[in-house]
């Protein structure tokens, strides 16, 4: 990786999925310069709003705005005069320390520090627990549902995780669907598509044979893994709307993204209206 002279205040953020989607959407629009860290293999259910698909096809377009994979640092400043937003794959944050960035956003969302610690640039935050404020990253952002997503902690971490999704239309866990055994996923039905209770929406391919993986409600699926992804026994690998009139949601970002990002954007914003005052 090769130093560059690039636009200033860079903000980066470390993974692309549909929840770090929404902040990265937020912070470009708003006009940061961002960069998005990755892994070699993302993950992602709700692929048609998350950029991580970059690392897949090249580039992916979420509401107007468009990450393209870039092969090193040097391709950073034309990737953003493009309009672009670029996504590096860099799962350790090697290029962190070399571009200094005014801000670090870790929304890896592994509900514990994967490796970012408070002296990565002058403003450091985190998604959801895992995190001490204060102590790992200068704040957190509480990210699960209820009176205080969005909440911006300086002092103390997140919520922890329950294991228990969100209610949607009146079901939980119902609505996720987890790998019935070990080996790789093979898809049948994707997203937007009406499924009923019981359906194979997939099938995960083992030395032994197919193992179908199966919807436990009727609904639309909202989120599925991408097909020939290789996972382990109760990985998740989709995600099923009870609310059949809801096809636009799979396309847009979710409100709980959206919450999440404002908080970021508050941060951001301050931060470099602090840096712009006169000493």
């Amino acid at each position: 990786m090769q130093e560059k002279s690039l636009p200033s205040p860079l903000v980066i953020v470390r993974r692309a999925g549909d929840i770090s989607t929404g902040t990265i959407h937020r912070l470009f629009k708003a006009g940061f310069d961002v960069l998005v860290l990755e892994t070699e293999r993302p993950s992602a259910i709700r692929r048609r709003v998350a950029f991580s698909e970059a690392v897949y096809d090249g580039a992916a377009t979420v509401e107007g705005v468009t990450a393209t994979r870039i092969a090193d640092t040097g391709e950073i400043s034309a990737t953003l005069a493009r309009g672009e937003v670029p996504l590096l794959v860099d799962p350790s944050g090697e290029s962190i320390r070399l571009l200094r960035p005014a801000a670090v956003v870790d929304a890896i969302l592994a509900k514990r520090n994967l490796g970012t610690s408070m002296d990565m640039a002058p403003l450091t935050v985190a998604l959801g627990p895992g995190f001490m404020a204060g102590r790992d990253v200068r704040y957190v952002i509480e990210t699960m549902r209820g009176h205080d997503l969005g909440r911006i902690i300086a002092s103390g971490s997140a919520t922890p995780n329950t294991g228990v999704p969100g209610m949607i239309g009146g079901y939980g866990a119902e609505r996720v669907i987890h790998a019935p055994a070990a080996g790789v996923f093979r898809l049948l039905r994707d997203i937007g598509s009406v499924v009923e209770a019981g359906e194979a929406v997939g099938c995960i391919a083992t030395p032994e044979g197919d193992v179908p993986v199966r919807a436990k409600i009727a609904g639309l699926l909202r989120g599925i893994l991408r097909d020939g992804y290789t996972v382990p026994k109760g990985f998740k690998l989709a995600d099923v709307d009870p609310r059949l009139d809801q096809l636009k949601n799979c396309a847009t970002i979710s409100d709980k993204a959206r919450c999440i990002a404002g908080s970021v954007l508050e941060l951001v914003s301050a931060q470099a209206n602090m840096e712009k005052r006169p000493c």
